[in-house]
């Protein structure tokens, strides 16, 4: 099993900026293994920091349940105070979400596990070039090799 580590990744932004998302807890219950990691800004509130979750489960069936979450919140913008001088704290005024799931049946393997997830990078991606799979870090590891970080 791979040990839960801080993740690094950019942004989609015109001058792309780094996010540390820290590794945060591993835990497992009724059979579902589920990591947690999140970015650490300073003088955010830990309910506003951007967040990321995998999972791993094996259903009755013996397809094995996959998902990547990410979740983006939104602060709202306090622009002033009201007439006894009150300004009121900041919160989440909403968030984005991406989640990718995969279902992958007991009897496939590495390679059609990989092809699948690599498929649907590269439409998310908009890649029509060919790029070299990435095959190592959280996400590769728990779709193609069903290994859950521990």
């Amino acid at each position: 099993m791979s040990q839960i580590a801080d993740i690094t990744v950019f942004d989609g932004a015109a001058t792309p900026v780094s996010h540390t998302l820290k590794a945060i807890s591993v835990t497992r219950e009724k059979g579902i293994i589920e990591a947690l990691w999140r970015e650490a800004k300073a003088g955010v509130p830990v309910y506003a920091q951007v967040r990321a979750t995998m999972k791993m489960q094996r259903n009755n069936s013996g397809v094995w349940r996959t998902e990547c979450r990410v979740v983006v919140p939104v602060m709202e913008s306090v622009s002033g105070q009201n007439a006894a001088g009150y300004t009121a704290a900041p919160k989440v005024a909403y968030e984005n979400t991406v989640v990718m799931t995969g279902f992958f049946h007991e009897r496939s393997d590495d390679a059609g596990r990989r092809l699948a997830r690599q498929l649907a990078a590269n439409i998310l991606g908009n890649i029509s070039t060919t790029v070299t799979p990435v095959q190592t870090g959280p996400l590769p590891e728990l779709f193609d090799q069903l290994i859950a970080v521990s």
